[in-house]
């Protein structure tokens, strides 16, 4: 019994550093906590400006209902008002940082209008954030129904 114990101990003690969450991290925690509110207030108000700054060059951006979407798509589509968001809410927010990377998961609620019909999202989502001359970036949101 002690064996099998001490191999797992000695496992995880040997695994490289960047592959083991970071401990600590409350500044970063408390950046990624901020930009994920960030995220949601630029959504609620159509304003590409914030999410910009936030979307790496080379995001990827997957959720039900569209293709694969860029940059210049994801937030092309957000200036194009086809949609109105009256709730963008997210809770059950994981922050797990690994050094200069990041993924951030959790629920997000949304209600919107798209083409005049009311539609309601309940996702789960994951975004992976990468640290980049100490700022933080997207590159990679996918969302996908909630089967809680």
């Amino acid at each position: 019994m002690i064996a099998p114990v001490l191999c797992a101990v000695f496992v995880l003690a040997s695994a490289p550093a960047q592959d083991r969450p970071s401990t600590g991290g409350e500044d970063t925690v408390a950046t990624l906590t901020q930009l994920e509110a960030t995220w949601n207030q630029a959504h609620l108000q159509l304003d590409p400006a914030p999410l910009s700054a936030i979307f790496a060059e080379d995001i990827s951006v997957v959720v039900p209902g569209m293709p694969p979407m860029s940059k210049e798509q994801a937030l092309g589509f957000l200036r194009s008002g086809r949609m109105k968001f009256e709730r963008y809410e997210t809770s059950d927010i994981r922050v797990r940082p690994y050094g200069d990377a990041a993924v951030v998961t959790g629920r997000l609620l949304r209600s919107r209008t798209v083409n005049g019909q009311k539609v309601d999202d309940d996702w789960r989502f994951t975004k992976t954030y990468i640290r980049q001359g100490g700022t933080w970036k997207v590159v990679a949101f996918h969302a996908s129904g909630n089967n809680q």
